[in-house]
């Protein structure tokens, strides 16, 4: 698992992601489409953020290039367009299974550290073979990058509970040794959420994006919000 998950980080990919949210009776689901080159840094992704019977749609563009994200909300409410940025590598997560700024090499962070691993069997993922892993998440890599108030609140969570959070990880690695699916489930009653990322075009090209120009540089602390994760 660690070799496919450094593997697939050494690689370009297109990336099309989507987090399910369950919670109170509310569903919503979050998807992160685009493509990325995760050694060179660079690509380009967009989130889009939808509740259950709302009809509403709410997006926000992100750019990651030279060490630095860059992101903004096209259809902000308040008419706030601009880009802001921040370090890639100081991003930080603010709830479960989401990555930093939906950072995609952040799931293969996680996935390397699966422990209890074993193999379901051989299964077809985006038209090719792939052999399909199950294992779980213990809560230090469930938390990894998470923002100090969130932590806090899951580690009491699963004080209160006296176990790690049930996280169940399936990872889906193709003839050529690197990742083509990861999913991420965390059942907690009615409430929960899964995430599921398939990873295709692997190794292509990925066309450096232009850098936005005027973005304001703003502190990781101040970033949350369930768009940029």
């Amino acid at each position: 698992m660690r070799a496919a998950a450094a593997a697939t980080a050494k690689s370009s990919a297109r990336i099309d992601q989507k987090i399910e949210i369950r919670a109170d009776g509310t569903n919503m689901a979050v998807a992160v489409e685009g493509s990325i080159d995760m050694p060179g840094g660079k690509g380009r992704l967009t989130v889009n953020l939808s509740s259950q019977g709302s009809g509403k749609t709410v997006s926000l563009d992100e750019v990651f290039t030279g060490g630095t994200v860059y992101f903004r909300m096209p259809g902000e409410k308040n008419g706030d367009t601009s880009w802001r940025s921040l370090p890639r590598d100081k991003a930080e997560s603010h709830y479960l299974l989401r990555s930093p700024v939906n950072d995609p090499e952040h799931v293969l962070r996680q996935v390397e550290r699966m422990n209890g691993v074993s193999k379901v069997g051989e299964e077809s993922v985006n038209g090719a073979p792939a052999v399909h892993y199950r294992g779980k998440l213990d809560h230090e890599t469930l938390t990894l990058r998470m923002a100090g108030d969130r932590r806090a609140k899951f580690t009491e969570l699963r004080e209160k509970v006296g176990r790690d959070l049930p996280v169940v990880a399936d990872v889906w690695i193709g003839r050529d040794g690197r990742i083509v699916r990861t999913r991420l489930d965390c059942p907690m009653g009615t409430a929960g959420v899964t995430a599921t990322m398939n990873l295709t075009d692997l190794g292509k090209p990925v066309e450096t994006p232009t850098v936005p120009e005027d973005a304001a540089a703003i502190p990781p602390n101040a970033v949350g919000g369930p768009l940029t994760g």
